[in-house]
């Protein structure tokens, strides 16, 4: 049975100011995207990787990850986020009818620890249908309205921050996305069909590179990997 990973890079990272796709942007002279497959495979659970790509950038983002000596599938993303995961999930399942644990893992997170990986991986091959890392809030969080007025504090011993890559048992994960309309992330989706979601460790290296400031400190985490 094989675990796929499936990777969302199809958006513009337009607040990044590169003027070209986020997976694309070069962290220590790598492309996001590059770091991010590489990652995946080199925690030795993952058989497949399949990358969701901006229909555009097809050929640019294939010949990316052959220069990097990368083995992965790319098609073509959609419109948004979940779109793009479901574009990959429907590929993945045509294509590699082993499947049994999927992956769901942002671009953006280049840098998430193997441990961290394999960890989500054991959780499902364990019996977990939908398994997230999280990490405690440190901050404390306020709900507000609309005109920005505090309506309360939520207790942050309660709350998460969420990271990727999110594992699925890939029926539960098709079942979610056959009913999908919309969702920040995928664990959202099976959360609707009133299923479980256990939570695993993860870790500040797998922060999300969004803005300029985030590239920086990818920069130094990536430093500190490599021991330089």
């Amino acid at each position: 049975m094989s675990t796929v990973a499936l990777v969302p890079a199809a958006g513009r990272g337009e607040r990044l100011g590169f003027g070209m796709p986020k997976a694309f942007v070069p962290v220590r002279g790598t492309a996001l995207l590059a770091h991010a497959v590489r990652g995946l495979l080199d925690a030795g659970c993952v058989r497949h990787v399949v990358v969701a790509a901006p229909p555009a950038d097809l050929a640019a983002t294939t010949a990316l990850l052959k220069a990097a000596g990368l083995p992965a599938m790319v098609v073509a993303g959609g419109a948004d986020r979940t779109a793009s995961v479901g574009l990959a999930l429907r590929h993945a399942l045509q294509v590699i009818p082993d499947t049994r644990v999927v992956l769901v893992h942002d671009a953006a997170r280049a840098f998430t620890p193997t441990s961290v990986i394999q960890a989500v991986v054991a959780a499902v091959e364990a019996g977990a249908r939908a398994v997230i890392p999280v990490l405690p809030m440190a901050d404390t969080v306020k709900q507000v309205d609309a005109e920005g007025t505090v309506l309360t504090t939520p207790d942050r011993a309660c709350l998460r921050v969420v990271q990727t890559p999110q594992g699925f048992d890939a029926a539960t994960l098709a079942e979610a996305y056959a009913l999908a309309d919309s969702a920040t992330d995928d664990a959202g989706l099976v959360e609707k069909l009133g299923i479980a979601v256990t939570t695993v460790p993860g870790h500040p290296y797998a922060m999300k590179v969004t803005t300029p400031f985030d590239l920086a400190i990818a920069e130094a985490v990536l430093a500190a990997q490599e021991g330089k």
